[in-house]
């Protein structure tokens, strides 16, 4: 069982297929964290975060940010 705390839940979403200009609702959302989990499992998740930092900061940080964003608000 995955411990969904908001690190996990926004490495999930950063990891997924789900786009800013998607402007996904709440169950948009869940699914596409749920879906992350299954298919990379949280430590996958965490290393496509920590790639895409190391290979494009900028849009890492742009994304992180909207990512934070929208887990907070769902």
């Amino acid at each position: 069982m995955v411990d969904l705390n908001l690190d996990t839940m926004c490495e999930a979403l950063f990891a997924s297929h789900v786009q800013a200009s998607d402007r996904p609702d709440s169950e948009q959302v869940s699914a596409a964290i749920t879906g992350a989990l299954e298919l990379l499992g949280p430590q996958d998740c965490a290393g496509r975060v920590a790639q895409e930092f190391g290979d494009h900061p900028e849009a890492a940080a742009a994304r992180m940010r909207w990512v934070r964003q929208t887990v907070a608000t769902v």
